[in-house]
């Protein structure tokens, strides 16, 4: 059909609202869909209409194509946008679009396949004259063959599923002899995320910079770069800071790696926004011109990426606008020469994760949500919200402007560190000290930053840390108290007054007492006394006042934001005894809710230490769970394919003291 004017998003959480607000603003009627578990959710709201499409499993409502072309009949919509993930780079989804006389916002389901395949998309990319690592992208996915090449290819070598992306499927290898364990879990994961588990295998580079063009096409044969994306902070091979332009990237290597990447989506007859992702060796140099690193082609994202508001701050296009406008059959109004860069835009992924733990996914309910103005806020979540296990971990994006890298990293830094979120454990004191990072703010990070850099083992909770948050909790009860009987909180005959605690706070319990006399508050952590007092304007410890924002859960328990530092506080002096399962020594609990994907053990096995136990999987990762002693495995408390829930166990272990000593 050519024009439409109703939309409907096939997405969620954040980049259904940035689509549906553009969308809106253009004069579009949008439909939204949802899961039952996303029924209130902000997307649904911002929408006109909203149509659900199954429970909050993603396989049983975004993943069902039946459902979404079903919600798009029922609400008359006249096209789709699929934002990302989910079905965005499903070519037989596009196609079913196209097929049922929609309009589908995005590139032709040729392109989508062509690119979707890694190993394909390589080929074709030798064939275009795009730079390419050494590699193995064969037909035969045999693991006789895939060893036999990867021995060719020699270590370090990289691990891909060939129907991948986000890092899922994708294994670095360093030892030779770990190779037939990486092609074993990058099939497994790759076959649970993509339905397929074929892989290609490919020289590493340890050091690279993750450098990206973005480009745009229209239906008219037109197709033009705006410009790179330097996205080389990474944790398990997903993106967490990204920018534009790369502090790597001068002008003629930013012509050369734009070229390729339009050389690239002509190559497929792409049409709308994409972008080319490629490796920036610092190491090597570009074959045709010595002066300049050598880049290679890594994989072509056939959708919106996530990290698209860099561009479009830099740009000043809004690249939701241009694919609808595409969508509509509009030619681009600019030409290559128009691009111009403007300034220097950085972003971050605010995730509901716990860096200190091999960033885990963490689950909970938004308590408190509050980011700063003067920066850029994409989300789809509010206080209320409830981040589960179901969906993608991310929070929010956070994006700054400035006329330069070094301002636009400022602005950054201080609103994240002045930003609110509580109720869950997440990445915000990490994304502020990467920000703060003498290497990132130097412009030298590359993708092995986060593992040459240690930004994950969290400040110990010293005596003051546990005063101030005493201190606030103390507050607190008084404000109820005061609350309830006017005029007589705190109130004590003897004119001073202790108040005894136990907090239990970043995994440790600490005795304390709050000693209240003639207007001052002293807090006694152990043997240690501080000076601390909690009022509206922050919580003086010493002679220093430290910004706070509280939410009490119950008069025993705070979510707190102290300073940089998020915590969870609780005053467990009055609770009953604890259940006495403890991790470790041969008790292995689930670290997050998930699925058993793997069970490699059963009573009476015996194991050795660091030997696989059990594979878990949320949101599409994998995490492995291996033997923390030598022994025996005594119970199994789970099955494969069973759900879990945070702390349950997994198994137990009675440790063989004899192993122990050889």
């Amino acid at each position: 059909m050519s024009g439409f004017d109703t939309l409907l998003v096939a997405n969620r959480g954040e980049i259904a609202v940035r689509i549906i607000r553009t969308a809106r603003d253009l004069g579009y009627r949008t439909i939204a869909i949802h899961s039952d578990a996303d029924a209130a959710a902000p997307h649904v709201r911002l929408a006109d209409d909203a149509v659900p499409v199954g429970p909050a499993p993603a396989t049983e409502s975004y993943l069902r194509i039946d459902r979404v072309l079903e919600a798009a009949a029922a609400a008359g919509a006249q096209a789709i946008h699929p934002g990302y993930g989910f079905l965005s780079e499903n070519a037989v989804f596009a196609q079913a679009v196209l097929d049922a006389g929609l309009v589908w916002v995005g590139p032709p389901a040729a392109a989508i396949e062509a690119m979707g395949d890694k190993a394909a998309a390589k080929r074709l990319m030798r064939e275009a004259g795009v730079p390419l690592l050494p590699g193995y992208q064969g037909i035969d996915q045999s693991d006789e063959v895939l060893l036999t090449e990867a021995d060719a290819i020699g270590v370090p070598l990289m691990v891909k599923a060939a129907a991948g992306g986000g890092g899922k499927g994708m294994r670095l290898v360093t030892d030779a002899a770990l190779v037939p364990d990486a092609i074993a879990a990058a099939r497994r994961e790759a076959a649970s995320a993509f339905g397929n588990d074929d892989l290609i295998i490919e020289r590493a580079l340890l050091r690279p910079r993750h450098v990206e063009i973005q480009v745009l096409a229209d239906q008219h044969g037109n197709v033009l770069s705006l410009g790179e994306r330097d996205c080389s902070i990474q944790r398990r091979h997903q993106k967490v800071v990204e920018e534009a332009p790369s502090p790597a990237v001068d002008e003629a290597l930013r012509s050369s790696m734009g070229k390729a990447a339009v050389d690239a989506a002509a190559a497929v007859g792409y049409v709308g926004a994409g972008t080319v992702e490629f490796l920036l060796d610092t190491d090597s140099t570009d074959p045709d011109d010595p002066s300049r690193p050598g880049f290679f082609f890594l994989e072509m994202n056939t959708r919106l990426q996530v990290e698209h508001p860099v561009t479009e701050l830099v740009t000043g296009l809004d690249l939701v606008e241009w694919q609808l406008r595409i969508a509509q059959g509009e030619p681009l109004g600019f030409t290559q020469d128009d691009v111009v860069i403007d300034g220097h835009a950085i972003e971050v992924r605010l995730y509901a994760e716990d860096p200190s733990n091999d960033f885990l996914p963490a689950s909970g309910t938004v308590a408190a949500f509050e980011i700063p103005e003067g920066v850029r806020v994409d989300t789809g979540v509010e206080v209320g919200s409830v981040v589960g296990a179901h969906y993608d971990p991310m929070i929010a994006k956070v994006i700054a402007h400035g006329p330069d890298r070094d301002t636009a990293r400022r602005r950054l830094r201080t609103a994240l560190t002045e930003a609110t979120v509580l109720g869950l454990t997440t990445n915000r004191s990490f994304l502020v000290d990467v920000l703060a990072d003498e290497l990132f703010a130097g412009g030298g990070a590359t993708t092995a930053f986060l593992d040459e850099v240690d930004l994950t083992t969290p400040d110990p909770i010293d005596a003051a840390t546990v005063a101030a948050a005493a201190a606030v909790l103390h507050r607190e009860r008084c404000l109820v108290a005061e609350r309830r009987t006017p005029g007589l909180a705190g109130w004590d005959s003897r004119g001073s007054r202790n108040v005894t605690m136990r907090l239990a706070l970043a995994g440790d319990v600490h005795d304390v007492v709050v000693h209240t006399h003639a207007g001052r508050t002293e807090v006694h952590v152990g043997d240690t006394v501080v000076a601390a007092e909690a009022s509206a304007d922050g919580v003086l410890v010493g002679d220093r006042r430290v910004p706070y924002r509280a939410v009490a859960r119950d008069l025993d328990h705070l979510a707190l934001r102290l300073g940089p530092r998020d915590l969870e506080v609780r005053d467990v002096l009055h609770a009953p005894p604890e259940d006495t399962v403890v991790r470790g020594q041969g008790v292995l609990l689930a670290p997050m809710h998930g699925t058993v994907t793997a069970l490699n053990v059963s009573p009476g096995d015996p194991v050795a230490l660091g030997d696989v136990v059990a594979v878990l999987e949320a949101m599409k990762m994998e995490h492995t769970m291996t033997a923390d002693v030598n022994g025996v495995v005594s119970e199994v408390g789970v099955t494969a394919g069973a759900q879990v829930a945070a702390d349950d166990v997994i198994a137990r272990i009675t440790p063989d003291e004899e192993l122990d000593d050889e």
